[in-house]
């Protein structure tokens, strides 16, 4: 059933992929109210919604998903048809250094969304109940690690997460299934292979490579470089998203995947070409490239089978990986202000008056 939906609630909407997300629904017209709530983290950036700032279908709320009753009051204030989970502790380093923010954030934060979007929906006419949904984001590093002769990751894979924050994810993941089936709630859930594209925080592989390459910089590799990933460009993702949400089936989920299987050391050569010709050096760019110490239980491949997301609701990639690395590649050459200010930390101290 496709569902009409005009205002939305969408937590993490400052960061990567929830601002592309939030870019994609007002640019499209079809939106009348977009409410963005977002704890300001590190990877959390107003400068990648500065464009809508002054917009009247934007409103931007400050606060935390562990804050039940501020997001409770919210809802009720704005009366959103859909809440759309992007916030999340995301970066696997990150969470080995340290795993209890992303058990905070990642578990006790979808648990205490899920009680106040219930409250919510609870709350309505059984008419506006038919139209609710609660859209759960999430990842492929749930399901473990594959090996090379392994099938791609699916709905139907078991649960298998190797590290705290993919294991926070799963359990989040559990959460949203389990209010489903024993409160009823028209969840729906997305599992995406590795995205890429504009506004991502330079931690990630891609971006930190294009910089690290653009200021003369080693460009380092875990390992020996040979770890695959299936990388989905972060607007593909965010249609597959709204695919989901206004047509898929309550209490599903669904994989989004990029048909886009590449090792690291493939992902960076890439890149190294592309910045070869559009912002050459002295010399070529992957003289840079260095091998560093693997990361802790480093899992081996991802890959994600997205046929039942295109089979039910006709959604696949549009880009291909050759194309969105080169429109990632140019946004972030032509975006070097914005570089600049997330790498110096800028973005941060003008957010706190520093």
């Amino acid at each position: 059933m496709d569902i009409s939906m005009k205002s939305l609630f969408v937590t993490g909407g400052l960061g990567f992929i929830g601002s592309n997300f939030i870019h994609k629904l007002l640019k499209s017209g079809e939106f009348d109210l977009v409410i963005n709530f977002d704890k300001e983290t590190y990877a959390g950036n107003q400068e990648n919604l500065a464009f809508f700032e002054s917009d009247p279908r934007y409103v931007f709320c400050k606060g935390n998903i562990c804050d039940a009753e501020l997001v409770s009051n919210l809802l009720f204030e704005h009366q959103p048809e859909a809440v759309v989970n992007f916030a999340a502790e995301s970066h696997v380093d990150r969470s080995i250094d340290g795993p209890e923010p992303f058990v905070q954030t990642n578990i006790v934060g979808t648990l205490r969304l899920l009680e106040a979007f219930k409250s919510y929906y609870n709350s309505q006419s059984d008419d506006r109940k038919s139209s609710l949904r609660f859209l759960h984001v999430s990842t492929d590093e749930v399901y473990g690690s594959l090996k090379p002769e392994d099938p791609a990751f699916c709905e139907t894979t078991p649960y298998a997460p190797n590290s705290p924050y993919s294991a926070s994810k799963a359990s989040a993941d559990h959460l949203v299934r389990a209010y489903h089936h024993t409160f009823g709630l028209p969840v729906l859930t997305t599992n995406c292979s590795n995205n890429y594209g504009p506004y991502q925080f330079p931690e990630k592989l891609i971006p930190l490579m294009i910089l690290n390459a653009c200021e003369g910089k080693n460009l380092p590799i875990y390992g020996n470089g040979s770890n695959i990933r299936d990388w989905l460009h972060v607007e593909d993702h965010c249609s597959g998203i709204l695919s989901v949400l206004q047509q898929g089936r309550v209490g599903e989920t669904y994989c989004i995947g990029g048909a886009s299987e590449k090792t690291n050391m493939e992902v960076i050569d890439t890149l190294c070409d592309i910045l070869d010709r559009h912002h050459p050096a002295g010399a070529p760019h992957n003289q840079l490239k260095t091998f560093v110490t693997d990361r802790p239980g480093h899992d081996h491949r991802y890959a994600i089978d997205f046929s039942k997301i295109k089979n039910e609701l006709g959604w696949q990639p549009s880009y291909s990986f050759e194309e969105g690395m080169e429109q990632t590649v140019d946004w972030y050459l032509n975006h070097q202000k914005w570089c600049e200010n997330v790498t110096s930390g800028k973005y941060q101290r003008e957010r706190l008056g520093i």
